[in-house]
């Protein structure tokens, strides 16, 4: 089930972006791209590094939070990672169901997320509920999700205690 969960939720975000644009044409592609010296990468979701390993000169490192896959920024944009797809966004668990939130890791390197999701296109918002909603279903996704969630809480209350 977990890997039809992921499929399902993948397949929500084929066809929605951010903008109606393409939004890395605001940033220069900031998302995708490393700082020198500084290699970053984006979480895979449980059972998604079996999706990725067909990408040449890409590779996956191990994180506490789970799986991190490193593309150098050569995006096969159709097969992409779930959370590319949902960036800069995060469905998050609450006691009233799946929410959409700005990803708070997102505010360093993109302006949408620093603008908040009311600047991203109400389908986009809509079809990270929808993904969101299809892997809380999944026990293993949602306790993915589960994990995604505390992070995201820790983050806020770090920028409560310490500012923006």
């Amino acid at each position: 089930m977990t890997m039809q969960a992921l499929k399902e939720a993948r397949k929500c975000l084929e066809t929605v972006t951010p903008l109606l644009g393409d939004c890395g044409q605001v940033c220069g592609g900031a998302c995708c791209r490393s700082l020198p010296g500084e290699e970053t990468g984006m979480l895979l979701f449980p059972g998604e590094e079996a999706l990725m390993a067909t990408w040449p000169g890409a590779k996956v490192a191990e994180s506490p939070l789970g799986k991190v896959f490193f593309c150098g920024g050569q995006c096969q944009r159709e097969n992409r990672p779930l959370s590319c797809r949902v960036f800069p966004l995060l469905p998050v668990l609450r006691p009233g169901g799946v929410k959409v939130a700005t990803d708070l890791r997102a505010r360093a390197v993109c302006p949408l997320a620093r603008q908040g999701k009311d600047a991203l296109q109400t389908d986009f918002v809509q079809a990270v509920r929808k993904a969101g909603e299809i892997l809380a279903r999944d026990p293993v996704q949602r306790a993915f999700l589960e994990k995604l969630t505390a992070q995201q809480d820790d983050l806020r209350a770090l920028h409560r205690q310490f500012g923006r």
